[in-house]
C-alpha cells in the first residue's frame, strides 16, 4: 500500500474509502492509470472492509477478483469506495467503486473473500 501512496480515507458503518495517486507508480506506458493499480487498490480497500467484519480468530483472504475499467485517468488522485454486498459466516462479496477527481466511474470491481481460521506463523508451520 505504502508504495503506491494508497491512504484510508473514511470509515463508514457500511463503507470503507481510501485514495491512491496517479503518477509515475501507478501508471502505465502510455500514461494512463494501470488497471492493475486499480485492481490493487480495490482488493485493499475489500479486503481491510472485510476483516473488519470477521469473528474474532478469523481472516479474510481473497478468493477472487474482477475489474472493469470504464474510463481513463491521466493524473491526480482516484478515490475507491467499498461497499459489501454480502457478508455471511463463510463467505464475504464486496463492490468497490473507483472514481476519478471529477467523479466519473473509472473502474468497478467485485471481491469474493473466505473466512478462515487465523494462524499464527508459529502454527502454521506445525
Amino acid at each position: 500500500m505504502e508504495p503506491l501512496g494508497i491512504v484510508f480515507t473514511e470509515i463508514g458503518p457500511d463503507f470503507l474509502r481510501g485514495t491512491m495517486p496517479v503518477d509515475r507508480r501507478t501508471k502505465q506506458p502510455y500514461g494512463l492509470l494501470h488497471g492493475g493499480a486499480s485492481v490493487l487498490l480495490a482488493e485493499t480497500l475489500g479486503s481491510v472492509a472485510a476483516n473488519l467484519c470477521t469473528a474474532p480468530g478469523e481472516i479474510c483472504v481473497g478468493v477472487e477478483i474482477n475489474a472493469n475499467h470504464l474510463v481513463a485517468v491521466r493524473e491526480g488522485t482516484v478515490t475507491g469506495t467499498a461497499r459489501p454486498l454480502h457478508v455471511g459466516r463463510r463467505t464475504q462479496v464486496w463492490e468497490v467503486r473507483i472514481e476519478d477527481e471529477l467523479g466519473r466511474l473509472a473502474c468497478v470491481s467485485r471481491l469474493t473473500l473466505a473466512a478462515v481460521p487465523h494462524r499464527t506463523p508459529a502454527s502454521a508451520e506445525g
